[in-house]
């Protein structure tokens, strides 16, 4: 039988002592203290991210599963809505397939919106119906984010149907409610949902919490809120959980949840509060069957130098060593592509604003580095002459005898003294015109990027310096079939990296995908963009579910009226 003598952290008991642990046919089945020995190394459970999109890391399950436990990881809290928004339930079904080839603890959920919105065009619908079948399967953990959260406050029945269907049969219900506060928080968490990951302030948490809530704290390659809220893991024990929820394949590369806890140590927090956060929350609320590093637990556990930085030195799942000293042992398995997409090239004349005005207020999408919410600003446009000397009859409201004289078009265009540049949504699933906005805190100063990862529909979303750029990026990626996209005229630059797989995934390993997204990553900064992760904000501000002003295929939409609005003051 397999032993190893290590100090056994017991995150219960909060205790550290050294020990002998055997196990057999992926079982703990005995822990032993050993006085006399003196080792070096610390044997912990395995750490959780309590809420991911693994589409977000361009890597179908398995080869996220390779990543991860190479840092500790052995088992996601996953939703896999961005797969549903393309395909529905057959997306959810080929995650699950494919997750069923590693011994990776993958705990999916049924999608609670697909789509988000009936403000833009997804590629399906899952109904009430489809949600219930979903939640019958016992591979599927809890209903995933209810994002329609003034669905909930406004008692839409099939929101609420969708939440009834998981507590009737015992599941938990993921919520996602940012910025909800007060009476409304009360209600939306009243209706029987019981975590968030979407706080950006500690007061915004207080308020969550206070009504029963578990606070996911969330960091990721866009948004990341864990200064903000990482105090609250030693001051509401077993209320928080650790999360990425959106994590690029170059920075898990790199680390996963480990880093989170290193950072929670380093910042004061109690070690075995951190533990519990990281390791076991997760597990007590979704019912994970991943071990505790218990005498009869499966044998899910990890190896670290230290219990302050945390280098994860070997990871065990049921038994079998999964990772050793910064190498997986899992093998690469070829997936399956599958996709919903109808590429067409876009021309230039479709991305044209036109103006018959040499003065013009225009509503700006204002980013937010490290935010998904964003702001709405009200600003001059940047209008010149359209090329071609373009010229239309401009006619009063009733027609009359004297229509008004030929007038210059004139076009609004992106403005890069000022940084606001031009922001696109193309539809991916059928021909139908484009949708443009402006947007500020890009900080292109050339060239153009452009994503089939666009939540939660995944059309294609570009933003850019000018038409001829943003045309070759939105391009590349149509005739890939989806992905990400750099292109710019000028320098005669053109990189795309192909996500295959529904226009969210792709095929290689987290080493070549994340390698060809560090060179998009770099060659956008080089333009001139300031953003810690320009592609992962890009792939926001087509969300209309998060505040305040997005893009959808179908148009400008404030998210605080939750509606249309105009681009056009």
């Amino acid at each position: 039988m397999p032993r190893l003598v290590a100090n056994v952290v017991d995150i219960a008991q909060r205790t550290i002592t050294p020990a002998e642990v055997v196990w057999e046919q992926g079982q703990i089945v005995r822990i032993t203290p050993t006085p006399d020995e003196t080792p070096t190394t610390y044997l912990l459970p395995g750490f959780v991210d309590a809420h991911v999109h693994v589409e977000s890391s361009m890597l179908v399950p398995t080869e996220f599963a390779r990543a991860a436990v190479v840092h500790g990881t052995v088992a996601t809290v996953s939703d896999p809505h961005e797969i549903g928004n393309v395909l529905g339930v057959a997306g959810v079904e080929y995650m699950l397939e494919n997750a069923a080839q590693t011994p990776f603890k993958f705990c999916f959920g049924a999608p609670s919106c697909v789509p988000a919105t009936t403000f833009e065009t997804a590629g399906a619908t899952i109904t009430v119906a489809e949600v219930e079948q979903l939640l019958a399967n016992p591979r599927i953990g809890y209903l995933s984010e209810m994002m329609n959260f003034p669905g909930i406050l406004h008692g839409d029945p099939e929101c609420l149907a969708k939440v009834a269907a998981a507590k009737k049969i015992g599941k938990p219900v993921d919520g996602h409610a940012p910025g909800l506060r007060g009476e409304q928080a009360a209600e939306y968490f009243g209706a029987g949902i019981t975590t968030d990951h979407e706080c950006f302030t500690k007061d915004e948490a207080i308020d969550k919490l206070a009504v029963g809530c578990k606070i996911s704290i969330r960091e990721g390659s866009a948004a990341r809120n864990f200064d903000a809220l990482y105090t609250l893991i030693g001051e509401h024990p077993g209320m928080t959980m650790l999360c990425s929820d959106d994590k690029h394949p170059d920075e898990l590369l790199v680390a996963h949840i480990n880093a989170l806890v290193r950072r929670a140590v380093a910042g004061g927090v109690d070690l075995f509060e951190v533990l519990r956060a990281a390791c076991v929350t997760p597990v007590e609320h979704y019912s994970l069957p991943v071990g505790q590093l218990r005498e009869g637990d499966a044998a899910d556990f990890i190896e670290v130098d230290s219990l302050e930085e945390f280098n994860v030195l070997r990871t065990w799942i049921d038994g079998e060593c999964v990772a050793e000293r910064g190498m997986t042992t899992l093998p690469r398995i070829e997936p399956k592509v599958v996709n919903q997409f109808q590429p067409r090239h876009v021309g230039l004349s479709e991305l044209d604003v036109v103006s018959i005005r040499d003065e013009q207020m225009i509503r700006v999408i204002e980013a937010v580095d490290g935010q998904l919410v964003t702001n709405c600003l009200e600003l001059s446009a940047r209008i010149v002459n359209s090329e071609g000397a373009k010229t239309v009859s401009v006619l009063p409201a009733q027609i009359t005898e004297d229509p008004l004289p030929a007038v210059d078009l004139k076009s609004i265009v992106s403005d890069t003294g000022r940084d606001i540049l031009k922001l696109v949504v193309v539809n991916r699933y059928r021909a139908a015109p484009a949708a443009v906005a402006f947007i500020k805190n890009f900080g292109l100063e050339r060239g153009a990027l452009a994503s089939s990862v666009a939540h939660d529909s995944h059309n294609v979303i570009a933003v850019g310096v000018d038409d001829a750029d943003l045309v070759a990026a939105i391009n590349l990626v149509m005739d890939s079939g989806g992905g990400l996209s750099a292109a710019c005229v000028s320098e005669g630059a053109a990189e795309v990296l192909p996500l295959p797989v529904a226009g969210l995934m792709a095929t290689g390993t987290c080493e070549e995908v994340g390698t060809a997204y560090g060179k998009l990553d770099r060659l956008v900064k080089a333009w001139g963009s300031p953003l810690r992760a320009p592609y992962m904000t890009l792939s926001f501000m087509a969300l209309l579910v998060i505040p305040a002003l997005k893009l959808s295929d179908l148009g400008l939409f404030d998210g605080g009226k939750f509606e249309f609005t105009d681009l056009v003051e």
